[in-house]
């Protein structure tokens, strides 16, 4: 039996999505490279990269949640 219900992944969105987190993780590096107590450049790109990352998927779990709230309120008003 095929079902109606139109799944919600598309490459659209996930490149959207993609794009998305790469640039919160760019200005989350930004942010958090100053705050890196050392004087070493290595340990300020390591410490730095691996908060930004962590932040950045913080940021990609809270927008996949954003998305899915809505999806449910959009159908839910039909």
């Amino acid at each position: 039996m095929a079902s109606s219900v139109k799944k919600p992944f598309s490459l659209f969105s996930l490149l959207l999505d993609s794009g998305l987190t790469a640039i919160a993780f760019s200005i989350f590096y930004w942010l958090v490279n100053s705050h890196v107590p050392s004087n070493d450049p290595a340990m300020i790109k390591l410490w730095g990269g691996l908060t930004a990352g962590c932040m950045a998927g913080v940021f990609w779990l809270a927008l996949q949640m954003l998305k899915t709230v809505y999806r449910f309120q959009r159908d839910q008003r039909k």
